[in-house]
């Protein structure tokens, strides 16, 4: 399809993860290509969200393992982290992956041209650039990314707060924290101050922490974070926020009990919006959802033809790959038809706490709402001899069957390194593989992932009286 007056073949609005992903997959069909980014090229995940907070997650990870460790014998030592320095390690690594997966990508396609502006859609194929520039084509996909959001707190916005991207940047470790929200950024954040130092509490408004995981993972898991000295407040209901030359001051109540919090800085992280304002698309009838995302079909395409949109720009769930692969098939779509379903089966996700949390499908509880007769496994780490050689043995690998089929419908796991877990139950649910095909596969001895193994066995054996490596 071509349009009057059109210079190009798709016009990508956003530079973050989707973005590249659409223009990449345009550059190779062959297509004329402008993207246009008013902010930092490269989105939130490699400037302000996973590469940094990875980086300093790992590196209090480091300071908190000179102390804390299981090894008789090795002797532990103290000390105050260098924050400057941690700090400019962080921001030179973000600069170097910018350069090298945003601009240096580029570079490798002529075909795709960058506007360094804002721009806001003027008609359903014209896209007018902040300069007076209108970029006109047959087909615009929408990747504006999220924002963090906070809550309507009395006070709050008077008193002002951290985001998750300001808390990285602060010139100096603060002497306290406290941390409102107790999903997977807010915990991450809250442990990683705290193994640098930082005297930190955590307040969460649902009954558990990572409310959206697995019950008995959000116990154990907050378990484990009070038994590192954080305060960890679930179940909470905030009924002001004041500051002070002092800092800060929260007055919450847990149970019909009133308490107060006090810190040096407030950091807020309850959640992202979607990046939809001052682009002009009401006016052009595309519809929102209920907290501002932008809604589509199963092609990706929104409610105004050939407008098409993908990332976080479209709600939950907000993870890099997911916006990855929906910016590349949003591209596909708009350029050779709605061809290509947008399928989030078997999504993995990750909490980067220690232990940390993975899971993939869906929980017992969740099977059975579904009514689906369900086979649960849990295995605790202390019957996995990788994590009883590594003197780490907190956390515990379920897995979720289906009871006719024997097929794998869910994995969730805490443990030192859930994360380099998950992918097999990911791949075994997507694949439809069952109990057996999993307690039948070679895993190597002395892993984490072995772990998998083990807790399908345990659907019929009891693992302990197993010797290592036993079918």
């Amino acid at each position: 399809m071509t349009v009057p007056g059109s210079e190009f073949d798709l016009v990508i609005v956003g530079g973050g993860s989707a973005g590249f992903a659409a223009a990449i997959k345009g550059a190779e069909r062959g297509a004329r290509l402008a993207l246009v980014e008013g902010g930092t090229l490269g989105g939130t995940c490699v400037n302000v969200g996973c590469v940094p907070s990875k980086t300093l997650i790992r590196a209090a990870e480091a300071l908190h393992r000179r102390v804390h460790h299981g090894f008789r014998g090795i002797p532990s030592t103290d000390g105050r982290p260098d924050w400057p320095t941690v700090r400019a390690g962080k921001d030179a690594l973000v600069t170097e992956l910018r350069q090298g997966k945003y601009w240096n990508v580029l570079y490798a396609y002529p075909s795709i041209t960058l506007f360094q502006e804002r721009a806001v859609l003027a008609a359903r194929n014209q896209v007018r650039l902040a300069s007076g520039r209108t970029l006109v084509a047959p087909r615009i996909v929408v990747t504006t990314g999220a924002s963090p959001w906070a809550p309507p707190i009395p006070g709050l916005a008077e008193s002002g707060f951290l985001d998750s991207a300001s808390a990285m940047t602060l010139e100096r470790l603060p002497e306290s924290l406290i941390v409102v929200g107790a999903s997977a950024v807010g915990l991450e954040l809250a442990q990683m101050f705290a193994r640098l130092g930082v005297r930190v509490t955590v307040l969460e408004a649902l009954s558990r922490v990572v409310p959206a995981e697995d019950p008995d993972i959000g116990d154990a898991l907050g378990d484990c974070l009070r038994e590192e000295g954080l305060a960890v407040y679930t179940g909470v209901q905030i009924d002001r926020v004041s500051k002070s030359d002092h800092g800060y001051d929260i007055s919450f109540r847990v149970g019909g009990a009133s308490r107060n919090a006090r810190a040096e800085q407030l950091l807020v992280a309850t959640g992202r919006r979607a990046n939809t304002a001052g682009l002009g698309l009401e006016g052009l009838g595309v519809t929102f959802g209920k907290k501002g995302e932008i809604v589509v079909n199963e092609f990706l395409e929104t409610t105004t033809p050939g407008i098409y949109a993908a990332g976080d720009v479209l709600g939950d769930p907000m993870f890099v790959y997911v916006a990855a692969y929906g910016g590349a098939l949003a591209a596909e779509n708009a350029l050779a038809g709605n061809a290509h379903r947008y399928d989030l089966t078997a999504l993995p996700k990750v909490t980067f706490t220690d232990p940390a949390v993975a899971s993939v499908g869906v929980t017992e509880e969740q099977a059975r709402a579904q009514g689906i007769e369900a086979l649960l496994s849990s295995l605790p780490l202390e019957l996995v001899p990788r994590a009883l050689a590594a003197r780490d043995t907190r956390g515990f690998v379920k897995v979720v069957a289906e009871a006719g089929t024997r097929r794998l419908i869910g994995a969730h796991i805490l443990a030192a390194e859930a994360g380099e877990m998950i992918t097999e139950p990911a791949l075994a649910i997507k694949l439809g593989l069952t109990i057996e095909d999993l307690t039948s596969t070679f895993h190597p001895y002395l892993t984490l992932s072995e772990g998998i193994k083990l807790a399908a066995q345990a659907f019929t054996k009891d693992v302990a009286k197993l010797s290592c490596c036993a079918a």
